[in-house]
């Protein structure tokens, strides 16, 4: 087992400094980083090891990534072990962090916000909360429905149109 080089060492601090900043556990994160940057699948041992993390917490954290989806365990000939490689689409990586992040926050508080809408909307008295909360709503609902259209697009596509960049604006009469 090789020791983490510097870039290494410095990204995988980087990521799980961000990770917290984002509402995950910093050593999932740096899991999740050593997994991305490793040209092969890892055991948990070995994983370990490199992190300087006790085994239990990265047992722990294996299966919260799994439960992401953004590693696998996978066989690796001769070794009786499981081991575990990220996926390494990044644009892949990204549209599951973000359906997955939909699923665990903007669905819950899409849900939340249309029961707060109907109830406000019983009492004359929360008029406002009822104005206030509808504008919320129907940011949510438009852009739940944007993004279910763009989860349907092949990754090629969402690609060719995040680099249109400026080209949107301009095609709409919009900016520069």
């Amino acid at each position: 087992m090789q020791p983490l080089t510097e870039v290494q060492e410095k990204f995988i601090l980087h990521w799980g400094t961000m990770g917290a900043q984002w509402g995950i556990n910093r050593t999932v994160a740096q899991i999740h980083a050593l997994l991305f940057i490793s040209p092969k699948p890892l055991p948990a041992e070995d994983i370990a090891a490199r992190l300087q993390v006790a085994r239990s917490n990265v047992s722990n954290s294996l299966r919260e990534l799994e439960a992401w989806g953004i590693i696998r365990t996978v066989s690796v000939m001769g070794d009786r072990r499981d081991h575990f490689e990220a996926l390494s689409d990044v644009w892949e990586l990204f549209r599951v962090v973000l359906e997955e992040r939909k699923r665990r926050e903007f669905d819950p508080t899409l849900a939340l916000l249309r029961e707060c809408v109907a109830d406000a909307g019983k009492n004359k008295s929360d008029a406002f909360t009822h104005e206030r909360l509808s504008q919320l709503l129907g940011f949510f609902d438009t852009m739940g429905g944007w993004f279910e259209q763009i989860r349907k697009l092949p990754n090629s596509a969402v690609i060719k149109f995040v680099k249109l960049g400026d080209k949107v604006f301009k095609m709409m009469g919009i900016g520069s």
